[in-house]
């Protein structure tokens, strides 16, 4: 079985009236989630992350938030091949919300915390969001509304 390691950002713009948005993007197959993309060979996880952020959403001048990783674990099918994928995930605030999406998507949004969970397209990300929420806010998110929406990745 092959390994793949990538690293992205969970983004976040604080308003004026200090409400938070989360930067969703939505990539060319339609699935909406988090900047993050494969780890190049002598980067760390934060390297990757920053650089994945300004290739795939042109945002520069992130403060990323210390004390705050988590990663996600799934597995998908390349070549005849079975691919472990393992993703870290840091935090990052931005002090725009101006985006300039990569060619690698078709659309991205700031959306509050629950219109982000509601959108966001995997458990993964959803479960990844909610832990952002609760270290940015001090409060555990209510559980989701809509469990129709499960689903995996």
């Amino acid at each position: 079985m092959a390994l793949e390691r990538s690293a992205g950002a969970v983004v976040f713009f604080r308003d004026p009236d200090g409400g938070i948005r989360y930067l969703l993007l939505q990539y060319g197959p339609g699935h909406w989630d988090f900047p993050r993309g494969n780890m190049e060979k002598g980067e760390t996880e934060l390297d990757t992350a920053i650089r994945e952020v300004r290739e795939e959403a042109n945002l520069r001048d992130l403060r990323i938030v210390p004390g705050f990783r988590d990663e996600a674990t799934w597995y998908y099918r390349r070549g005849g091949k079975t691919i472990r994928k393992t993703a870290s995930y840091l935090l990052a605030e931005s002090p725009t919300t101006s985006v300039t999406i990569s060619h690698e998507h078709k659309g991205y949004q700031w959306l509050p915390f629950e219109a982000a969970r509601a959108r966001a397209t995997f458990d993964n990300a959803r479960r990844i969001l909610e832990k952002a929420q609760e270290f940015l806010t001090g409060e555990r998110p209510p559980p989701q509304t809509d469990p129709g929406q499960q689903r995996l990745m």
